[in-house]
Parts: C-alpha cells; structure tokens; sequence
C-alpha cells in the first residue's frame, strides 16, 4: 500500500506538471492576440489568463471523463500506473520541444498519443479502445476546420457592417471589447484543457484501485485548475510572437474576430465532453481571420509549418511514451 501510494505521488506531480507546463504553452492561445494588438498589457493579459484559466478549469469534468476511460478501461489494465507515468513523460517531452522552438503544438494531442502509444506498447493492441481513440482524434481533426470557417465568416461579417467606418475608430471600439474576448478565451481554455491533467489523475485513482469510478474528486479539480493557472502566470512569450506576429499583422477587430471564433468551437467541445486543442482552434480562427482581410496577408509558409506539427504530435508522441514504457518498464 505504502508503494501504490508512494507510485501515485509520482503520478501526481507529472500529471501536476504537465497541467503548469500546458499554462505556460498554451498561455498564448487564449491571449496572443489581445498582447500583440495591445488590447492588453503583457502583464495584465497574463494575470487575466490565469484568473480566468482557473474559473473555467473549476466549472467542468465532461472531458476529464472523456480522457479518463476513451482510451482504454484503466479497470482492466495491470499496469494501469506504470502507463500514465509514461504517458506524461512523453507529453511533457513533446510540449517542451516544441515550446523551447516557439511551435504552437497541441498539448491535447501530445496527451492522447502518448496514451494510445503507451497502452498499445505496454497491455497490447486489445486494451486500446479503438473507437474511443478515433472519435477523439476525428474532434482534434475537425476543430481547427470548423474554427478556420467560423474565422473567416466571422471577419466577413464584420469586414461587410463596419465597411463604412473609420478603421481607426473601429480598432479602438474592438481594442476595448477584445479584453473581454481574451477572459473568454483563457476562461474556455480552462474548461477544456486543465481537464486532461484531471482526466489522467483520475485515470491512475481508478488504475490503483483507490477508487472504482470516473468521477473527478475536488482535490484533483482544484490541484490541476491551480496547477495550470501557475503555469500561465509565466507566460508563453516565444509561442505569443509566433500566434500574434509572425501569422499576419493583427489589428484589435481581427483579434476579436479569431478570439471569438476560437472560444466557440472549444466551449462547444466541453460541452459535448470532447477534448480539443486551443491551440488548434486559435490558430486556424487567426488563419481564417486572415484570409478573410486578405489571404495573401497570411504567411502560409509558417502556417504550414505549424499545420505540420499539428499531424506529426500524436504519432511522435505515440511512439515515444511506447519507447519509454520499453526502456523503464
């Protein structure tokens, strides 16, 4: 007992870790836009995030359960602990390689991958369930679509009614509304991405036989909102140039217009309890939102580039936490 609990602690603290690490790499997303159009100080933006991350993260456990037993049945796996332990060594990996390169990777597909890879290297092909691995990967797939097009129709609604005004006047009213956007923004993201850490942790209780069901216990909630909301009190600068610069040049209306986008498509997946990235959503809304203002506004060189690592996280991360559980288990 001494060691399952001892083995948990470690579980914990990666879980914990992954959850301050996804603060600070994803801290961009929710308010990369707002900084770079100066809608919002540096520091009040991050300060914002954090406040907001924890509120969203605190309010939901649809997805938690969704990561929680998607998968595979962590009642039916022996080696339920060592596979989380791998699963967040990996993710971690992937989210530090690609945060230290400035590359907005998905936290969410980091998470998923390594899972599957994990499970299928360390309880065979059997334990994975197939159907709960594709829907997930089918809703990681298909936000960023539904979020480049609400981006575009978005800004060309709006391109269309304040066609006849003054664009400074128009950016100063949208500088103002977007502070509200980017709480929005940081508030969704908690509701959908502090849940991961929530859904493993659970994961393991549930794999150590400390409890028999799914439920998300409010020390897991509070620890992983908490956790996360650290996290983005540091800040993400290298992966904030690269959403709100180096994309195309983002005025407050186009701010709003990606941030509004991005924060309907990820609330819509907490609802229906499917995890999404963030990250994917905002970008492809900035993505839409530029093609909509002039799509040769857009520097699809680095969007493709981006749009690379979106396909490439779950297979690298897939394969590393199976090398992983080989070499340590």
């Amino acid at each position: 007992m001494e060691t399952t609990i001892w083995v948990l602690g470690i579980v914990v603290f990666l879980a914990l870790a992954f959850d301050f690490i996804n603060g600070f790499h994803d801290t961009a997303n929710a308010i990369a836009t707002s900084v770079s159009t100066r809608a919002l100080t540096p520091r009040r933006a991050i300060i914002l995030a954090a406040v907001m991350n924890f509120v969203g993260a605190m309010m939901f456990t649809g997805v938690a359960k969704t990561i929680g037993g998607s998968v595979t049945d962590p009642t039916k796996l022996d080696n339920g602990i060592e596979v989380v332990i791998v699963t967040l060594i990996a993710a971690i990996i992937w989210n530090l390689v690609t945060w230290w390169f400035g590359i907005p990777s998905s936290s969410s597909h980091a998470l998923i991958g390594a899972l599957a890879g994990a499970v299928l290297v360390g309880a065979g092909s059997d334990k994975v369930k197939w159907s709960g691995f594709t829907d997930i990967v089918a809703g990681l797939l298909l936000s960023p679509l539904i979020a480049f097009a609400i981006g575009y129709i978005v800004m060309t609604v709006l391109k269309y009614v304040f066609a006849k005004r003054s664009p400074h006047n128009v950016n100063k009213g949208f500088r103002t509304v977007q502070i509200f956007t980017a709480a929005l923004q940081a508030f969704t993201h908690g509701t959908n991405d502090a849940q991961k850490a929530m859904g493993i942790i659970t994961f393991a209780l549930v794999a150590a036989k400390v409890q028999d069901h799914l439920e998300v216990p409010l020390w897991v909630k509070i620890s992983a909102a908490t956790a996360m909301a650290l996290g983005t009190s540091i800040g993400g600068w290298k992966i904030i140039k690269t959403m709100g610069t180096k994309i195309f040049k983002i005025e407050p209306i186009n701010g709003f217009a990606a941030d509004l986008s991005a924060a309907s498509v990820i609330f819509s997946a907490t609802l229906l309890h499917l995890p999404v990235s963030t990250t994917h959503a905002i970008t492809s809304a900035i993505l839409g939102v530029g093609s909509a203002k002039r799509f040769s506004a857009v520097k699809w060189g680095l969007a493709g580039r981006i749009i690379v690592t979106w396909f490439i996280t779950i297979p690298i991360t897939a394969a590393l936490a199976g090398l992983l559980y080989w070499i340590i288990f």
